[in-house]
């Protein structure tokens, strides 16, 4: 593990690429990596992309990213793509889609499956943002998988959420009224050379009227992200919301809540692998069967099934 630090160090973007795949596989090596380097984390600023599917969103990621680099910043992309429930496979499509990039010294893309983690990201993407942190990223994008309301956990890790929608696309700001508009920072309406851009992005500004509970108001910005049009505004609008973050002292208070989000999340990881660990294939369905022919409800199912195991034995 001295070699991989060591590489990581010097820039090997090898390296890298290997860490986040052991940490996507769950390797004990890649956390012990991380967590002796992790006094070198918390430098890079993280912008989330989401939005429905079909809005452009590797495309506006791609074009901002290209711009950044072009100012001299080192870019991280952690692009979130849904895996198949069925054979486990993922498309990884944003490999695709960000060809142009590949060239760029400056990016890194990494790719990663949902492996069924609901959200909109991946099991492994803190730790890959973990990895390009300690690499020395300016800027890390993460780009959900698109899915709708399952977006909303991009809020609980990006400093600035970017919310991407199109004309054309349904009714999908009627759709979207249930919570997921909350977490919007900036609203890009994307494909803005097509019909209804202009409805689009007044129907959002008439819901953020609606919202008086923050101090910040969101901007909306129309972008054809495939001819750059609108870039720079965008560019503008995330240091904008930055400095906001930053000058009103909220910057600090959301990584802290951020950070609470990832130790709940890793402690219910811990927790489910302790569990698991203390309960046979054979008695877990044991206590299925008991559940399906009624003999057994199922939360005196799962309170015995903690009281088997080691943590049910802490009291």
């Amino acid at each position: 593990m001295m070699d991989i630090k060591k590489r990581i160090l010097e820039g090997d973007r090898l390296a890298l690429a290997k860490l986040i795949t052991m940490a996507e596989n769950n390797r004990p090596e890649a956390t012990e990596v991380i967590k002796e380097m992790y006094y070198r984390t918390g430098n890079a600023y993280l912008i989330g992309i989401t939005g429905l599917p079909g809005a452009g969103k590797s495309t506006l990621t791609a074009k901002l990213a290209k711009a950044y680099s072009k100012m001299g910043k080192k870019i991280g992309i952690v692009a979130c793509d849904p895996t198949s429930p069925y054979t486990g496979g993922a498309i990884l499509g944003d490999r695709i889609r960000m060809q142009e990039l590949f060239t760029d010294p400056n990016i890194f893309i990494r790719s990663m499956g949902s492996r069924g983690h609901l959200g909109g990201l991946s099991k492994g993407t803190r730790a890959a943002i973990r990895a390009m942190d300690i690499f020395g990223m300016d800027y890390i994008f993460i780009e959900t998988v698109g899915v709708g309301q399952s977006e909303v956990e991009i809020a609980g890790t990006a400093d600035t959420t970017v919310m991407v929608l199109a004309p054309g696309l349904g009714d999908d700001i009627q759709a979207m009224k249930a919570g997921i508009m909350e977490i919007g920072d900036i609203f890009v309406v994307n494909k803005a050379d097509r019909e209804g851009a202009e409805k689009t992005s007044r129907e959002i500004e008439a819901m953020l009227d609606l919202n008086e509970r923050s101090s910040w108001r969101p901007r909306v910005i129309l972008t054809v992200a495939q001819d750059n049009k609108g870039i720079e505004d965008v560019l503008y609008a995330i240091d904008e919301h930055m400095r906001y973050l930053k000058d009103s002292g909220i910057f600090d208070n959301k990584r802290r809540e951020n950070i609470k989000n990832e130790l709940l999340e890793l402690l219910t990881q811990n927790i489910m692998a302790e569990i698991m660990s203390g309960l046979s294939k054979e008695d877990l369905m044991g206590i299925v069967d008991k559940v399906a022919k009624r003999e057994l409800d199922p939360y005196s199912a799962s309170t015995d099934i903690i009281k088997q195991t080691r943590i049910g034995g802490c009291r």
